[in-house]
């Protein structure tokens, strides 16, 4: 282990606000790190300065010799017109097969490498970014926020990549999941001050609350003694023949010191509107052909959403989740077929970009109470801006200076102060840290209204999502099982994939390289292998509940020999999954091979 980047004493002031105070890390070449801090704390500050693009107002950055940095790039650094190919070779000064290897890593397809990568989604651009920031080889890599907007194929690739990648990193993300599966260290920054903690950021946040609540009870402790001390010192003191005793308690006073407590950091708490709960069905389409007019996106979708379920809406990059959304939300006409809201549905909306569109002269006071509902009371409006951190005079500033993170709350806020018994939230969580997703999460958890919403944080999806609609290949549908489910089956489609393209890549043979069209199956072969495929996963789906109702009767039997018996159901259940797993890859890789 050899440190190459270090961070010395350093200070740095924003007018009033100190965002380094005497903060110090060391950044070795072998360990993957997680940054996480509050929003405004200084993470992207200091991504900045460790990246020499910002000074710092005193303190020290330390390069090693042995330094060679690489970081995400978040803004274009494409030429007009210019392919994959010519802009991996452009900008790393790698050779062709070099740029191809590279390129296959990331499951970059070879047709692809001839397309303009302005062309290209966000997702795949970011792709191409990944393999051109490996081709300088580095040993240690800054991302700052890398898994925003990227769909959960693409996220996966990068947790591959920086699984295998060999040199440190520094990883900037809210994030829970990715933050768990890539770093095995956790630096916070925290009122100027950085700790630097040997674990995942689950186990850094059970340590921190865990000392608190520790330091907590040893002052307790302390405040007791003290007060047992000064009853003794008061009541003897003046005694001739106890003195001498009460001097040594008076000692033994002056010893006792509270443990300094940081108190926590004021948190973000989302309190969404009581509603009544409703039965029946909340969202029907017939046959709804959704996108635009010169593309059609999805056709003959044909859904039902029942009252207070919480739905994620899934699918790669560009399949269409948004443009879905915007057509449910009434923001995009469908292009035919039957879209209806059941009786009594009140819809609130948060989209992407709509804190971007905000009126910039209004007060943060004055939007609030504009988006309130009828007979909102003022207390009522500033209870719900301050427990989204809009207090004393940030309630008056001007939407034009908020930042993002600022507006995105904002937009929150003017939700929380509605009616509404569905929400349509696309990806609420970008711009929130870490604890305020969770604080997120636990409302939508307690909300008893119906939630449509899209998300490319895996750990928010896995604690909200009660059923999964999936848009793929020109159709949205219910998927058959729990998002848990979707991200294993995607996991696994990954994998397959890389092994694929592996053989194909590692024994070529005349005439079928990679980027040469394999043969397709008869219709109805294909079709066969389909339904047997989706057969698979339901059955898959179907056991998987099987074992949570048998979990959950053995957590409340006390039986010994009804909970043996239990355990060997258990048993058989998982090794019936495990066949039926190998079922599911040999069907999908037959599909894949010849399709």
């Amino acid at each position: 282990m050899a440190v190459v980047l270090q961070l010395q004493d350093a200070h740095k002031r924003y007018g009033l606000q100190e965002l380094l105070d005497g903060a110090s890390c060391a950044l070795p070449d072998d360990q993957k790190v997680g940054l996480i801090g509050r929003n405004g704390a200084g993470k992207s500050t200091l991504c900045r300065i460790l990246l020499g693009e910002e000074e710092l107002d005193a303190g020290e950055v330390v390069r090693s010799r042995k330094l060679r940095l690489g970081y995400l790039r978040q803004h274009d650094p494409f030429e007009e017109g210019e392919t994959v190919l010519g802009f991996l070779q452009r900008d790393s000064g790698q050779p062709e097969w070099r740029c191809g290897e590279i390129a296959w890593q990331f499951q970059l397809p070879d047709p692809m490498l001839d397309q303009p990568v302005r062309s290209l989604s966000g997702g795949w651009q970011t792709r191409v970014k990944l393999a051109a920031l490996l081709l300088h080889d580095p040993n240690l890599l800054i991302l700052d926020e890398p898994t925003n907007f990227l769909d959960l194929r693409t996220q996966m690739l990068l947790e591959e990549f920086l699984r295998n990648f060999r040199g440190g990193c520094l990883i900037v993300s809210h994030d829970r999941a990715f933050l768990k599966r890539t770093c095995n260290h956790t630096l916070e920054i925290s009122r100027g001050k950085m700790t630097m903690f040997p674990g995942d950021v689950d186990l850094y946040l059970e340590n921190l609350a865990e000392r608190r609540e520790h330091d907590q009870r040893v002052n307790a402790a302390t405040l007791t003694k003290r007060k047992q001390l000064e009853t003794f010192i008061n009541k003897n003191r003046a005694n001739a023949n106890t003195a001498s005793q009460a001097r040594s308690k008076a000692k033994q006073l002056e010893r006792l010191q509270l443990v300094d407590v940081q108190g926590e950091e004021a948190s973000i708490k989302f309190n969404f509107p009581v509603v009544d709960p409703r039965q029946g069905c909340a969202l029907r389409t017939e046959q709804l052909v959704i996108g635009y007019p010169e593309h059609e996106v999805a056709t003959k979708i044909q859904l039902e959403i029942d009252h207070g379920l919480r739905v994620g809406i899934v699918g790669d990059n560009g399949q269409g989740k948004t443009t879905f959304l915007r057509t449910i939300c009434d923001s995009l006409d469908p292009l035919d077929g039957k879209l209806k809201w059941g009786y009594g549905c009140q819809v609130g909306v948060y989209a992407q970009h709509v804190y971007t569109t905000l009126p910039d002269n209004q007060t943060v006071d004055d939007y609030l109470h504009y988006q309130s509902a009828p007979g909102t009371t003022i207390q009522q409006v500033k209870d719900v801006a301050g427990s989204l951190l809009f207090t004393g005079d940030l309630i008056q500033k001007k939407i034009k200076v908020l930042s993002g993170g600022e507006r995105a709350r904002l937009v929150l806020a003017g939700l929380l102060l509605q009616k509404h018994n569905v929400l349509i939230l696309d990806e609420p969580g970008n711009h929130l840290d870490v604890e305020s997703v969770d604080a997120l999460a636990d409302a939508l958890c307690r909300y008893r209204g119906t939630v449509i919403f899209t998300s490319h944080d895996r750990h928010f999806m896995h604690r909200v999502a009660t059923a999964v609609v999936e848009v793929r290949n020109g159709s949205v549908v219910s998927y058959p099982a729990s998002y848990d489910d979707y991200v294993y089956r995607t996991r696994k489609e990954l994998e397959v994939g890389l092994r694929a393209e592996h053989t194909t890549r590692g024994t070529p043979e005349p005439g079928t390289g990679p980027r040469t069209r394999s043969l397709k199956l008869g219709g109805r072969e294909e079709r066969e292998l389909q339904k047997k495929l989706k057969a698979t996963e339901r059955k898959i789906a179907q056991l998987d509940e099987e074992k949570k109702a048998v979990n959950q009767q053995q957590s409340t039997v006390t039986d010994a020999k009804e909970s043996q018996q239990l355990h060997k159901q258990l048993t058989s259940l998982a090794s019936e999954v495990e066949q039926l797993e190998e079922e599911w890859l040999e069907i999908y890789n037959e599909l894949e091979s010849v399709g």
